[in-house]
């Protein structure tokens, strides 16, 4: 009888250090949550971050081929994706057609804002890169910034997989003029620079084992 008693006082012991393993377990979880809901909430974070409108209208700098782009009303598949860096700083260029006949380019970049930017490649244009500012139809640009990077091509593109390539930028507002040289001569193309509202994203599904 008295070994009954001690085995039942053992088992009810045990019992609440279970119970009470348990409580503090759990009071930890709701800690642990309650302060991740009050670091979203509270914890510093870009006021201008645009992770909330990625969400809805899809993430531009994921972009690649085969994804659908709707552009001010007119959908372009994405055909070719170049993915350029220099000396660690990363930005894309996506080629896009709507297989009637229309082409354009999307560049992607975050320096630090995110920026995309509809091009239009020019042709017959006799300027060349270099001065501090240039004259094309009237508006007066300026020089943004110059240099070199290497890329890498997926997709259809025109280029080889992999190389580098020069670059010369001007700016006139939210107007852009770019020159780039892949190895052929200077090649040049006006852009503008996309509101958010002005675009959005249908990426196609990810290919099995990626």
């Amino acid at each position: 009888m008295e070994f009954l008693l001690i085995i039942i006082v053992a088992l009810l012991l045990i019992i609440a250090v279970v119970v009470v393993f348990n409580f503090l377990g759990s009071r930890k979880a709701k800690r642990a949550e309650t302060d991740a809901l009050k670091q979203r909430a509270y914890g510093p974070k870009d006021p201008f971050s645009t992770a909330d409108d990625d969400a809805v209208r899809g993430d531009p700098r994921q972009l690649k081929p085969g994804d659908l782009v709707e552009l001010r009303g007119e959908t372009f598949a994405v055909r070719g994706t170049l993915r350029l860096s220099q000396s660690g700083f990363e930005w894309t260029e996506n080629f896009l057609d709507t297989g009637t006949g229309r082409k354009a380019w999307l560049s992607v970049e975050d320096d630090p804002d995110l920026e995309v930017v509809l091009w239009h490649e020019l042709t017959g244009v006799t300027l060349t890169p270099g001065p501090d500012a240039l004259e094309l139809d009237g508006r007066r640009y300026h020089s943004d910034e110059a240099g070199s990077a290497e890329f890498s091509s997926t997709g259809t593109t025109g280029l080889n997989q992999r190389g580098s390539m020069r670059y010369h930028d001007y700016e006139a507002g939210d107007e852009r003029l770019s020159f780039e040289d892949f190895g052929s001569g200077w090649e040049s193309a006006r852009g503008e620079v996309l509101a958010r509202s002005e675009y959005r994203i249908y990426p196609t599904d990810p290919a099995p084992g990626t």
